[in-house]
């Protein structure tokens, strides 16, 4: 019975030992001892009132409660995209996706409810093929069927027909102001807003054709810089 009871004090000291190292707090033996009956009295004294330990529960609960209504309010972020930006940003996105090694374009459509109807990017059609077709922009013979113009789809006009709903009144975000050729399937479409980032073709007279037939359909132009 002396040496179970020897054993049974011998695990309690261990598992306080054990404890007290797993803090970490002290440094040579003298320390172990002294706390190790420091806790002792310290756990007796729980044991035997628990009404207090109840009592300093309840009041680190209302200290915390009292620490977090004292809280200053966070705010949000004031450095976030604006619509225009975000929508602009899907269509240069989408411009990654085109092969063309010279120029990369996306078009990003938009309804009035901020919801995005409609996603595209400049290449060739469906089926043919991008490695058989040519990219040149100049063709050394002089023949424009050599060269990529006549073979490539705008990214106006996929994004038109990548629609998932009608565009009667939505607006589209652009890199590259449309051609004269993608202005009549925009006014076609709908369409009655345009945000561009880049007009430098202005003097081309496919972009002058564009712009004349855009201002008669009421088509508004808002440049992106």
């Amino acid at each position: 019975m002396v040496i179970g009871l020897a054993c049974l004090s011998g695990f309690f000291v261990y598992e306080k030992i054990v404890r007290i190292k797993q803090y970490t707090f002290f440094k040579n033996w003298n320390s172990i001892c002294k706390n190790l009956f420091t806790m002792t009295i310290f756990e007796n004294n729980i044991r035997t009132n628990s009404t207090c330990c109840s009592c300093n529960k309840s009041d680190m609960k209302l200290s915390l409660t009292t620490q977090q209504k004292t809280e200053l309010k966070v705010s949000k972020r004031k450095d976030y995209l604006s619509w225009d930006e975000y929508f602009m940003a899907v269509a240069k996105l989408s411009s990654y996706r085109s092969k063309d090694p010279n120029t990369q374009v996306g078009a990003c459509i938009v309804n009035s409810d901020k919801k995005i109807v409609g996603i595209g990017y400049n290449g060739f059609p469906w089926g043919c093929s991008d490695d058989l077709l040519p990219w040149n922009r100049i063709s050394s013979t002089g023949n424009e069927n050599d060269t990529k113009y006549p073979y490539v789809c705008h990214a106006e006009m996929n994004a038109i027909l990548n629609r998932n709903t009608d565009l009667k009144n939505c607006t589209m975000y652009v890199l590259l102001f449309p051609c004269n050729d993608c202005a009549k399937l925009i006014i076609q479409a709908g369409i009655t807003k345009i945000y561009y980032l880049s007009d430098k073709y202005a003097n081309d007279k496919k972009f002058i054709a564009s712009k004349r037939l855009l201002a008669m359909a009421g088509v508004e132009l808002v440049p992106r810089r």
